[in-house]
């Protein structure tokens, strides 16, 4: 019975963590399913294929069909690639969630960390057609519904990131928000008395990830990449000032007819730009609104009149100090961005109001986008004391992209794919310079990318960059050019190697060995492995280390250590001091059964003895260590309640009625004894009657706003119809007229147009008496209706607001996303040539108009 209440409980938590908006939310019911289904995140095939099993909703198995497809790659090698990698990823944005899910694919151990609490960046990005294709792939769709519907190719980076967020938790990456990453503390030179890796100074410091041992290490903390060995170079154009601006979306129905503005510059519309700067004085060079979560707006300004409209005071020639925060009048530049949006607009969004930053402060921005930054070298290996580290960057602080091509997700998520099939080949053998090689290689055509220079077949891109770069060229580069990338304590092996490369041993990773099959056979140093153990019980107040003996003889020290990294095996506050058999023998038990960790002694020999043997409890106290070093110790984070979930929720949400997940909570914590249940009962009457009355308020609400809505649709609609009906006597007045003007020319006698009309609409003469016939003969039969087969071309009167069928793939265009040439509709992804399937302009096409082709549309250079 408690089995299947957690199953119903794990699959409503479940159905919430897909649907959550916010950081906090999607994080804490994440939390709370792994609570319910006892797993903790790991490698994903110790990971994925528990949740898998546990967890059997119709809507995870959706999710479950797309990241099994994925993993099948032969690439990932079952998620037996990386076994022995144990990658940091620093920073939470789109590119680190996208290395993080490559690397956890290839099966390393991945945690990332997130020095914000909160998603607030409302930039609307747009994307490439790999990328779209990409993150169908890990199952966008089942967390955002709308993505990339129709001809949409935007998605703001809020909503971006909570898809990969969710898509990096369900594979079993462990991510841990508001921890900064400091700097990166070396191992130790004498490893004789503690063998410890490369770890991270966090903020704060003692945050358990501060123990996380690793060896690969990806920055994507953006162009303020604060990592070592990477060089960045400028590259400088004419000033461009770009302002971005983000206004909120209410999501009404006047806000929905508002179209959206691809991209119009001022050589291809100067008509718009020399209105918009005799109305309202200002200038633009061009303008792009995109509508996602927020009104996104963002245009390229010329400098004259924002100095004229008063947004910059000052006119320095250096480019820093004219747009400082401090010589640009903030209040002059939202009234400059809210009369450049309702212009381009037509003012048909009523109201206007600035979204919040993470700041607090009106998301309205002003910068130079033609400085842009880039490292000189793509990756860097590391090694001291036999410790080696692999160092990369991904995403813009590798690379920032020039803002008009929209490149920047698109390189950021190549980038994170090169930089973990670098990983990839290290961990299956090959030499840190060979790897240092390949990857600038391809590091130097990242910069080239378009989407017409990757390969076609976007079915066919892996994490191998060979199917994504059409020409590329993996050995451009030579192992003796990246030498200087290689930081290493032992020279002479390396020079070795550069003499020798194909008789050389390269350094290999220690190999990933399952917990229970490692052999213990070294000790720690006594005073290493005491420091040790006096750290791991310092959060427990009643339990003091002070030696490996007489400190561990009634079993609470041996326990809290368990409990700290493996909560859910053991309830340490019911543990009694003065049973020290049962506490010991329970330690044992389950270090044993856990990780296979033999038990010198037995619970109860433990409390008799006087002293435990000092040899013995410091042999098997080093493999309690071996055991948990370098790994992250369980965190305890508060539980989301509802009240702080509705805080949670985006402003646009409102939470009509109680869910069943609080419902099921309530059954779940329901408390045993007479009295304290019968008062629990009285407060849910009472709740159940208030939460009764606001559910009839908003029902009341909600049906106002139903019938509101259906009138304004029949109006709509209603209107719709009288202009289709107009346009439709006009269109048959001017046919009438010119069939009229053309038999008088031709002296042939004048036939009434409507007459001619239906005969062109008519079904055929046999189609006809076909069903006088079956009406005669089965009058009891229904009569299907006549198919029209009509060989002459069947005349339709237009259509106002509604839509039309694409002439490429014969599906239903929408207004707000066709184009049309040459009489046709089509959809803005469907215009292509058709001979080499290249994408088309409207200012450079080729169309067959005599119909020796088919009336097909061609490049100019295949026509």
């Amino acid at each position: 019975m408690e089995r299947a209440e957690n199953a119903a409980l794990a699959a409503e938590v479940f159905d919430q963590f897909c649907s959550a908006g916010t950081l906090k939310a999607i994080l804490s019911h994440h939390r709370h399913l792994c609570s319910l289904l006892h797993i903790r995140p790991a490698s994903f095939n110790q990971f994925y294929p528990k949740l898998k099993s546990k967890l059997r909703s119709w809507k995870a198995q959706a999710l479950w069909n797309k990241f099994d497809k994925r993993a099948s790659h032969k690439c990932y090698n079952r998620g037996k690639a990386c076994t022995n990698a144990r990658v940091l990823v620093i920073g939470a944005g789109p590119c680190g969630l996208r290395a993080a899910i490559e690397a956890q694919l290839l099966g390393a151990k991945v945690v990332v960390v997130e020095k914000r609490d909160r998603i607030t960046r409302n930039n609307v990005l747009h994307l490439w057609p790999f990328v779209i294709h990409d993150l169908r792939a890990l199952g966008a769709k089942k967390f955002f519904g709308r993505f990339c519907a129709g001809a949409i190719d935007h998605i703001s980076i809020r909503q971006l990131q909570c898809i990969l967020l969710k898509v990096a938790l369900i594979l079993g990456i462990e991510i841990h928000e508001g921890v900064g990453f400091e700097s990166l503390l070396p191992p130790t030179q004498d490893q004789a008395t503690e063998r410890v890796g490369w770890r991270a100074s966090t903020s704060p410091a003692d945050h358990p990830v501060s123990q996380y041992e690793f060896n690969v290490l990806i920055g994507a903390d953006g162009k303020r990449n604060t990592l070592d060995g990477f060089k960045r170079k400028e590259f400088r154009g004419k000033l461009a000032i770009a302002i971005t601006a983000n206004f909120i979306n209410r999501h009404t129905e006047a806000e929905a007819r508002v179209e959206e503005i691809s991209g119009v510059a001022f050589i291809f519309n100067q008509k718009f730009f020399k209105e918009l700067y005799a109305t309202t004085g200002i200038d633009l060079e061009n303008i792009v609104y995109y509508k996602d979560d927020t009104h996104y707006f963002v245009m390229t300004a010329k400098k004259h009149s924002l100095i004229d409209k008063g947004v910059i005071r000052v006119d320095y020639s250096d480019t820093a100090k004219l747009l400082s925060p401090d010589n640009v009048d903030k209040t002059a530049l939202m009234d400059y961005a809210k009369e450049a949006a309702d212009f381009s607009t037509g003012c048909r969004l009523p109201q206007l109001e600035f979204a919040v930053n993470h700041y607090g402060q009106p998301d309205v921005a002003m910068f130079d986008f033609t400085s842009m930054y880039a490292a000189e070298n793509a990756s860097r290996f590391v090694e001291i004391s036999g410790h080696t580290l692999l160092v990369t960057l991904v995403g813009d602080s590798l690379l920032e992209p020039f803002w008009p091509t929209g490149s920047g997700c698109a390189r950021g998520f190549l980038s994170s794919m090169d930089a973990c099939w670098a990983i990839r080949s290290w961990c299956l053998g090959l030499h840190p310079l060979e790897v240092l090689a390949e990857r600038e290689s391809i590091y130097r055509l990242l910069g080239q990318t378009t989407p017409e220079n990757l390969h076609r077949d976007l079915q066919a891109y892996t994490l191998d960059p060979h199917t994504r770069y059409p020409n590329l060229n993996s050995r451009s580069v030579l192992p003796i050019q990246v030498r200087g990338l290689f930081s290493t304590d032992d020279t002479a092996a390396l020079e070795h190697f550069l003499k020798e490369p194909n008789n050389s041993q390269p350094p290999t990773l220690p190999q990933e060995i399952p917990k229970k099959r490692r052999r213990r056979d070294g000790h720690v140093h006594a005073e290493t492995l005491l420091h040790w153990l006096q750290r791991q019980v310092s959060h427990y107040p009643s339990i003091k280390v002070v030696d490996i003996t007489h400190s561990f003889k009634d079993g609470l020290a041996l326990c809290a250590i368990v409990h700290r990294y493996r909560p859910h095996l053991l309830d340490f506050a019911a543990l009694d001091p003065s049973n020290a058999t049962h506490n010991n023998q329970l330690a044992f038990d389950i270090l044993e059964r856990e990780l296979a960790i033999p038990p010198v002694m037995t619970g109860e020999e433990m409390a008799n003895c006087e002293v435990p043997d000092s040899l013995t409890m410091l042999t098997y106290l080093s493999q309690v260590y071996e055991a948990f070093r370098g790994e992250i110790p369980h965190i305890k984070h508060p539980k989301l309640d509802d009240s702080a979930e509705e805080l949670a929720k985006p402003e646009d949400t409102v939470v009509v009625k109680r869910s069943s997940l609080s419902r099921l909570r309530q059954g779940h914590q329901r408390v045993s004894s007479g009295g304290a249940e019968r008062a629990v009962s009285r407060t849910l009457r009472r709740s159940h009657v208030r939460s009764h009355a606001a559910d009839l308020e908003s029902r009341r609400r909600r049906q106002e706003d139903i019938e509101r809505l259906r009138s304004e649709r029949y109006m709509h609609r209603k209107y719709l119809r009288h202009i289709a009906n107009q346009q439709f006597y006009k269109s048959m007045q001017m046919l009438q007229t010119n069939a009229l003007q053309t038999q008088q020319e031709n002296n042939e006698p004048f036939e009434d147009y409507s007459l001619f009309v239906y005969r062109m609409t008519a079904p055929d003469f046999k189609e006809r008496v076909k069903q006088l016939e079956n009406k005669l003969l089965y009058p009891q039969t229904a009569v299907l209706p006549i198919r029209w087969k009509s060989p002459h071309m069947v005349m339709q009167p237009p259509t106002q607001g509604g839509s039309e069928l694409c002439h490429f793939c014969s599906k239903r265009v929408y207004l707000m996303e066709r184009l049309s040439a040459e009489g046709k509709f089509f959809h803005r992804g469907c215009f292509k040539c058709q001979y080499c399937s290249s994408s088309l302009r409207l200012g450079n096409y080729a169309f067959d108009r005599e119909g020796k082709y088919g009336s097909k549309f061609y490049c100019v250079q295949h026509f």
